[in-house]
């Protein structure tokens, strides 16, 4: 159960086209949102970062999902893990290749320039952090600085939400639930502590 109760989606009036546009991408407006709405100038800056960094770009939005959905896993957040894996799944990925991201350095799946964000990813989530100048070498070689930066407000963004969503115990939405559960159950994955009665979305 939430430790905070999310708002209504009618408490928030101020954000209703960003949750439009939320609404058209993830099929539902999540209850991380709807909970950091208690404090609006949050949820507003929180709206216009995650918004430049996940908007279309040269780095494809399938590969966004999987170094959230990576960065996550190594970070342990199962809210964030659902969603992304979910989120995976609706810009076009592979089921199959969602449910091997764990294993992205030795599925047939990943091609060498995704293994090289998603080591990083892997790494960046991890306390203390644990990535590397070879690391950083590896990925110069197939993204330029602007991508660079991009990848990583990725796997920072994340960080954020990571943090706040386990704190939190953000209840997960019946959707990305029902996905993972699916999806990334037979790799290890359970709601833990964002399984909850009141399920939306």
């Amino acid at each position: 159960m939430s430790r905070l109760r999310p708002l209504e989606r009618e408490q928030l009036a101020e954000f209703e086209e960003f949750f439009k546009i939320i609404e058209e991408t993830m099929g539902f407006v999540p209850n991380s949102m709807l909970t950091m709405g208690r404090s609006p100038e949050i949820l507003r800056a929180f709206a216009g970062l995650s918004g430049a960094v996940l908007m279309p770009s040269s780095i494809p939005r399938e590969l966004k999902q999987l170094i959230a959905l990576v960065a996550s896993h190594s970070a342990g957040c199962r809210y964030c893990q659902a969603h992304t894996a979910h989120g995976a799944e609706n810009v076009g990925v592979d089921g199959d290749k969602i449910a091997s991201a764990f294993e992205f350095e030795t599925s047939p799946l990943f091609e060498e320039r995704e293994r090289a964000i998603l080591r990083i990813a892997r790494d960046a989530a991890c306390v203390p952090n644990r990535t590397t100048d070879a690391q950083f070498a590896a990925l110069s070689s197939f993204y330029d600085e602007k991508e660079i930066v991009e990848l990583v407000a990725v796997i920072s963004t994340f960080g954020f939400l990571n943090r706040w969503n386990d704190t939190m115990a953000t209840e997960l939405e019946a959707g990305p639930l029902a996905f993972a559960e699916r999806r990334l159950g037979p790799q290890g994955w359970e709601p833990g502590r964002h399984a909850g009665s009141g399920n939306r979305g």
